[in-house]
């Protein structure tokens, strides 16, 4: 006759209670309410869009989240709403052990903006478009003038080099774009015009610029000039 094993029977039954208190306890936790929402904006200093905004978009209808069980949530669905808001990127929604539903957002982010057939809007870094903010206004370059004349991904590039150089992108201040697809810019604190020519090699005309810039400014004669050409790759022409 075999002898009863304890050791087998006790760690079956811990084990099914371990079950029982896990299926339980999450039972319990999903019909609990929530306590408050917080929404984090991540990566981005400039408040496009207000918390408010976002946390309307969590509780709709303005329901008081205290009322709001943690089952009755898509956490999914509502990423996929505040993902929608054309000044956001991407968020990440959860809910908190303590039942705080928070938004993690990202926002779109600015890097020019464009005048075009009568209305105003960004270019964002991705490429794609967003509205303009009434909570905050970004500052980059300004875009004028025959828009659809030249590659979109070209021109989203070099709005990408003026964002992403510190010193372009506190001295560009506007693009205009001519109907032979040249580009003209405009400097923030002198008076003459930057012919840039066409998009072709823009980062070695910057390049150019930069060290241009560096030499004349020591001597002032930045002040003399009316036009900087850019157009040659190899050399920068000067014109008072």
């Amino acid at each position: 006759m075999k002898r009863f094993n304890w050791t087998n029977t006790r760690l079956v039954l811990m084990f099914g209670l371990v079950i029982f208190l896990f299926s339980f306890t999450s039972k319990r936790n999903e019909k609990r309410k929530l306590r408050a929402t917080e929404v984090i904006f991540v990566e981005q200093l400039d408040p496009y869009v207000k918390q408010e905004s976002v946390n309307k978009l969590l509780i709709e209808k303005n329901r008081d989240v205290k009322s709001i069980e943690k089952l009755t949530l898509d956490l999914r669905e509502l990423e996929q709403t505040i993902n929608s808001q054309k000044m956001i990127k991407e968020s990440d929604v959860f809910v908190t052990i303590d039942g705080v539903l928070k938004a993690v957002v990202k926002q779109k982010t600015p890097i020019a903006r464009v005048f075009a057939n009568e209305r105003s809007f960004y270019i964002d870094y991705e490429g794609g478009t967003m509205p303009l903010s009434t909570n905050f206004t970004a500052r980059v370059p300004l875009v004028s003038g025959v828009i659809g004349s030249v590659n979109n991904e070209e021109l989203v590039n070099l709005f990408r080099l003026i964002y992403e150089d510190d010193f372009l992108k506190k001295n560009i201040i506007g693009v205009e774009i001519m109907p032979n697809s040249s580009l003209k810019m405009y400097n923030r604190n002198f008076d003459y015009r930057i012919d840039f020519g066409n998009l072709k090699n823009a980062a070695v005309k910057f390049k150019n610029y930069k060290a241009f810039f560096q030499k004349a400014v020591l001597d002032s004669s930045l002040y003399k000039y009316k036009k900087i050409d850019l157009r040659f790759t190899d050399q920068v022409v000067c014109t008072k």
